[in-house]
């Protein structure tokens, strides 16, 4: 059984962490571990107009955010990865600077400490740079930053194919089968008329 923790803090994009704990959730051997910030539970409900319960639904196990003495914050809780989709702007600089101030922050520390997979789908834009050095301190700890950007060359139909499309990008980060997205077949090299 493969554990994943995904995190939904309070930037815009609940819609990230909750299609990929839809997707997770048919995965054969996979178990889900939430905790979601104060901030991610509003924008969950504003964005998604989803309650507390259905969220809940889709994890295996739910944390709560004020609980730093779950289990998810001890490097013993083996797992395979943590993501935080969406990743705030605060979260993100928790982070970065080791400030395990709450469950979220802390999941994600300890996935840096013990060399684990962390995944952050960051939101904001523009960056200004301490934004930018933030994600440099993450990316310089292992962590991998990961923006839900849309990417046009599949053409996409609907903003879920958007969604889908950043889903699977971080599956594949994770080593988790997915078919939501098809690999990039290549194109065929033109033939030089001369």
């Amino acid at each position: 059984m493969r554990r994943i923790i995904i995190g939904i803090s309070g930037a815009s994009g609940a819609c990230y962490g909750v299609r990929l704990l839809q997707v997770l959730g048919r995965s054969t051997g996979v178990e889900t571990h939430l905790v979601v910030s104060d901030a991610g539970w509003r924008n969950l409900a504003q964005e998604q107009d989803l309650p507390r319960s259905a969220v809940e639904a889709l994890a295996h196990e739910v944390h709560n955010v004020r609980n730093v003495g779950a289990k998810l914050a001890s490097g013993s809780f083996r797992c395979d990865g943590m993501v935080i989709a969406p990743c705030s702007m605060r979260t993100l600089a928790a982070v970065a600077h080791g400030l395990s101030d709450n469950l979220l922050t802390r999941a994600a520390d300890v996935q840096l400490k013990e060399r684990r997979r962390l995944i952050l789908m960051v939101r904001e834009s523009p960056l200004h740079l301490g934004h930018l050095r933030n994600m440099v301190a993450v990316t310089e700890m292992g962590g991998i930053v990961c923006p839900p950007l849309p990417a046009f060359y599949q053409r996409p139909q609907s903003i879920a194919d958007l969604i889908d499309h950043s889903v699977a990008r971080v599956l594949d980060l994770l080593d988790i089968e997915q078919d939501l997205s098809t690999v990039w077949p290549g194109l065929e090299a033109e033939a030089s008329g001369g």
